[in-house]
């Protein structure tokens, strides 16, 4: 069993000294520390960290939202390692107990129903929309009458990319597009 760290301050004119010397006492073998906004989705450091982490191993930060904006985001990354977690600000967050154990589970179970729930809402949303009459998705580059000028065009044997650059969209557009004419 490994034990680490993880220390993160927002901005470069904080200091990570106080959250390294709790985790160094807290008997962490190795700290993984950044200067980056928890918000942020690609944290190197943490990447890092989650790619060592194994099952039996501990994670200890000194407060939750060092690791995570959310309260969900730390116990994806530990159920996903198989590694325990404990946040020393956090008594509640100590999967190294039957009770933090129990906790986490009731957080993922939570977490999976509000996915759900997340997904039918959007779902019935985007029916509701299309029963209106909005169409999804970026609007067409080309309008109906471009889409038949360019078909016309490369049947009769006009470059793709002369086609495309005429429209300002790429050879590509142009090479799907006819290619459904075609079938």
């Amino acid at each position: 069993m490994t034990i680490y760290g993880y220390a993160r301050v927002s901005t470069g004119g904080q200091s990570l000294a106080a959250q390294i010397a709790e985790l160094k006492a807290a008997n962490c073998e190795k700290i993984f520390q950044e200067k980056i906004s928890g918000a942020k989705a690609d944290r190197k450091q943490l990447a890092r960290l989650v790619g060592v982490l194994a099952k039996g191993d501990l994670l200890i930060v000194t407060r939750l939202d060092s690791l995570a904006r959310s309260t969900l985001h730390p116990m994806e990354i530990i159920t996903k390692a198989g590694a325990a977690f404990k946040s020393l600000g956090d008594a509640w967050v100590n999967t190294t107990t039957a009770q933090g154990r129990l906790l986490v589970t009731i957080l993922g179970s939570l977490a999976e129903f509000e996915r759900h729930l997340i997904h039918s809402r959007t779902s019935e949303g985007r029916k509701r929309a299309i029963a209106r009459g909005v169409v999804m998705g970026r609007k067409p580059k080309l309008t109906s009458h471009q889409k038949k000028d360019a078909i016309r065009r490369r049947r009769a044997g006009e470059n793709l990319v002369d086609i495309g650059r005429s429209y300002n969209v790429s050879h590509s557009t142009i090479s799907r597009l006819t290619s459904k004419n075609t079938k």
